[in-house]
């Protein structure tokens, strides 16, 4: 029996020579020449290059499909050896192909390990040479722009040749005039050392004097510091002597007020004697003269209670501004007009009356006190000389837009005070209100000390009586409002027996108590 090996159709397979074939074939491989000079124009794959390598790999895949066929397991007997004497018979074939298989098992194996190893490693060659050939396309392009920025370049490189050969040319130029630029700089710089040369002898001489002034300035300083010292002390001296002057500035004035009213009343007194005293004289006096000085006798203190007033009440100013809380409420309640005026019983010195005249109402006032009387007369307020319920009794029915009255309850008896709602009620015309104001007696240091500061107020009136004397009487709407507390300086902080404490010592000195008539 003969080997397949030795089959002249199948040839042996010898990885080897196969392996010796390719290193050779590579080696033979046309070679490009080497690039030394990049140039402008795009490298080309030949066709025969491709066509070898395309013949290489056809000729490598027929060696490996004869090797492979030559590994394989042989199941059938070579139509070769049938010829006689090698004709075995069939049962012998299959032995003799078993025994075959059997001895070349490994070999078989090896055989597909190294086939297998061949093509996976032709196709990692295919794969490497498509990248290769991809890689030198890139190349190529790459090759082309840097020409191309080369020729740009070299384009800018002969334009400053030419720019530095016209440079060298001006050289010499540059040079003569720098030098004459270097002479006159150099010129220059002397004259400038020696202006700074004497700048700074002058300089020395400045600073020698001021040396001197400083000294001077010294000495000065120190006399002005002992100045100062004595004008400290004679401000202060002037400052004490200020409040003195201040005080008996005050002083004077009050003074000089209070005897300026009393002169005027009792010029008034000796004036109205003289004149019934003439009348009469050398008769005595009838008994309406009599009545009439007896009059006039309880008028004889009016001038120290505006004094009082000027003292306690307040400043003018102070109290003006106080009363500006009640103007929303005569602006909303639509009086003080010529029709519906508004009447102020005991007016003092005139501040509401004042304060209303400023903001366009129609009103006037009655007081018993003449020195304030002739004080608002000389504002040119309307007012009159009157007893309060007197006045109002004269006065017809709806009337008065509103009746006011502030720091007058207090001095009347309780009788007087119902006949003072009475005829406030009447005299009102529809819609018309009442305002009135009295010292706060909740306060525990208003209802126990300041309401007695003035000798002519009876008794305190609490504000829940008043509101109910209001309501009894007639008026509809009763509000009570309540005015003017302490400075918040003199109010302590917060605690509930604090707050009690606050409240009755140092809330609300006043309030008011407000009333309407029904339409």
């Amino acid at each position: 029996m003969t080997n397949d090996r030795n089959d002249t159709n199948h040839p042996e397979f010898n990885v080897d020579e196969l392996m010796q074939k390719i290193r050779e074939e590579v080696a033979n491989r046309p070679r490009e020449p080497q690039v030394r000079k990049i140039t402008t124009e795009k490298p080309e794959i030949s066709n025969s290059t491709a066509t070898f390598h395309h013949n290489i790999f056809n000729h490598i895949n027929t060696l490996l499909f004869n090797a492979e066929s030559r590994a394989i397991t042989r199941t059938k007997w070579p139509d070769n050896l049938n010829k006689f004497p090698l004709n075995l018979s069939k049962p012998f074939q299959n032995i003799a192909l078993k025994l075959l298989n059997f001895i070349f098992k490994d070999q078989r194996e090896v055989n597909f390990n190294v086939i297998r190893a061949l093509k996976e490693y032709v196709l990692l060659n295919r794969q490497l040479i498509e990248q290769v050939t991809n890689l030198k396309t890139q190349l190529d392009q790459r090759f082309s722009t840097v020409n191309i920025h080369l020729d740009t370049v070299d384009t800018r490189l002969q334009a400053m040749e030419e720019r530095l050969s016209a440079v060298c040319n001006r050289i010499p130029n540059i040079d003569n005039r720098w030098n004459d630029f270097n002479t006159k700089v150099n010129s220059s710089i002397s004259d400038i050392q020696q202006r700074l040369d004497a700048a700074n002898s002058h300089r020395q001489l400045i600073d020698e004097h001021l040396k001197t002034v400083d000294t001077h300035l010294q000495g000065t300083d120190e006399r002005l510091g002992h100045v100062d010292t004595r004008l400290q002390a004679i401000n202060e001296r002037l400052g004490v002597v200020s409040i003195r002057v201040e005080d008996l500035d005050k002083r004077h004035l009050k003074n000089d007020d209070y005897l300026k009213n009393d002169l005027i009343q009792q010029k008034r007194l000796i004036t109205m004697f003289l004149e019934e005293a003439q009348k009469r004289l050398p008769e005595p006096f009838t008994q309406e003269q009599l009545q009439t000085l007896a009059n006039e006798e309880q008028h004889s203190l009016d001038a120290l209670y505006v004094a009082f007033e000027d003292q306690f009440r307040g400043s003018r100013e102070d109290i003006l501004n106080r009363f500006r809380v009640y103007l929303p409420i005569i602006e909303e309640a639509k009086i003080g007009t010529p029709n519906l005026p508004i009447l102020d019983v005991g007016c003092g010195r005139g501040e509401w009356l004042e304060l209303l005249r400023e903001s366009g109402y129609t009103a006037r006032g009655i007081d018993i006190n003449r020195v304030m009387l002739e004080q608002c007369r000389t504002r040119e307020l309307e007012v009159m000389e009157s007893d309060v319920i007197t006045y109002l009794q004269s006065l017809p029915d709806a009337s008065l837009g509103a009746v006011t009255g502030f720091h007058i309850i207090e001095h009347l008896p309780f009788e007087v005070l119902i006949k003072l709602f009475d005829e406030t009620i009447r005299v009102l015309s529809p819609g018309g209100l009442a305002i009135f104001e009295t010292p706060n007696p909740e306060n525990v240091l208003v209802g126990s000390h300041t309401f007695y500061l003035d000798p002519t107020h009876r008794n305190p009136l609490p504000s829940a009586m008043i509101k109910f004397m209001a309501e009894s009487r007639g008026l509809s709407r009763v509000t009570t409002m309540k005015l003017h507390p302490y400075p918040e300086e003199e109010i302590l902080d917060a605690s509930p027996l604090v707050e009690r404490f606050n409240n009755y010592f140092h809330g609300p000195q006043d309030y008011a108590v407000i009333g309407y008539k029904n339409g």
